[in-house]
């Protein structure tokens, strides 16, 4: 487009500290893209970007093909290849289901391939369906389902109407998401705007890493629930989400994953007292720990658990 001025974009990306990624929204129009990428790619390095999340909406052209058939399963790893040549970095949209293809092209740092948050702004994503996710879709690779939505229902009231979309579940579920779900890239859900407005959440939310030296299970069970910590460094984070059943859950989770005779600070994210009414009630809370002490934790139906653990030497 005349108008869009990709080295101004750039340079005030570069101002602010921050890179720009490429959308290629193909439209399923496949062929084509394949006919473009070695000059979109070189377009991308020579205008300084460096990752591109690519897209694939609509019915496969050529027609017959269709996204999980193995011509396109020929394609998808067509584009990661081309695009390690040129060291770029792809999120893939619509792709298929990825089976351990990151470790192989690690510049792959995220796919969707599953129903992430968008669908919030249509029927909504029920909890089980999130609690399933860890089990399955996560086993093949990043995911990048786009969490972080601010404004949290419970079911029974939920609506959503664009441009004022809810999710599904508590604000402490929609911040867990962040540890729970890996993916190489996070791409936020919701309005800027909000973001601003809830400080100490999003805080919380741009410390999660994505990518981890060690994961543990702290508690989980297909489709009902699941609590993981996971460690960077020297900092462990606490994710836990719970399923929609009517009672909330509560659990008394281990810390023998500390170091001994190390003093850290927890800070959570819970649900507050009203949260199986009133979804974006939640509560901040601090506390000392030692290796061996105890975490009790409360989830509300449809809520979830977040924290960060730091020792005091950082």
């Amino acid at each position: 487009y005349p108008d869009f001025d990709v080295k101004m974009l750039n340079a005030y990306a570069k101002e602010k500290g921050v890179k720009l990624m490429m959308h290629h929204e193909t439209s399923a129009s496949v062929r084509n893209y394949e006919r473009h990428l070695d000059k979109a790619y070189q377009f991308m390095i020579d205008n300084g970007y460096n990752a591109v999340k690519s897209g694939y909406v609509g019915n496969i052209i050529p027609r017959g093909e269709h996204h999980y058939g193995q011509w396109m399963n020929n394609h998808y790893l067509y584009a990661v290849e081309k695009a390690a040549e040129y060291k770029i970095c792809v999120n893939a949209h619509e792709a298929t289901r990825p089976t351990g293809l990151c470790r192989t092209y690690p510049n792959l740092i995220g796919n969707e391939s599953a129903r992430g948050t968008e669908y919030e702004a249509f029927a909504g994503n029920k909890p089980f369906h999130t609690t399933l996710l860890p089990f399955t879709r996560q086993i093949g690779g990043p995911m990048d389902y786009t969490p972080g939505a601010m404004l949290s229902m419970q079911p029974e009231i939920y609506r959503s109407e664009r441009p004022n979309s809810a999710s599904i579940g508590t604000r402490a579920y929609q911040m867990a998401l962040f540890v729970l779900f890996e993916s190489g890239i996070q791409m936020m859900a919701d309005n800027p705007t909000l973001y601003y407005r809830n400080d100490e959440c999003t805080r919380f939310i741009t410390q999660v890493p994505q990518t981890w030296d060690k994961t543990i299970a702290l508690a989980a069970k297909v489709g009902e629930y699941a609590i993981v910590a996971k460690r960077k460094g020297d900092k462990w984070f606490i994710g836990g989400m719970t399923n929609n059943q009517e009672q909330q859950r509560e659990f008394e989770l281990d810390t023998d994953f500390l170091k001994e005779g190390q003093t850290y600070r927890m800070t959570s994210f819970e649900d507050g007292k009203n949260a199986n009414r009133q979804a974006m009630d939640y509560r901040k809370n601090e506390r000392t720990l030692k290796k061996g002490d105890k975490i009790s934790i409360r989830l509300a139906r449809n809520g979830g658990f977040a924290a960060i653990i730091e020792s005091f030497n950082n």
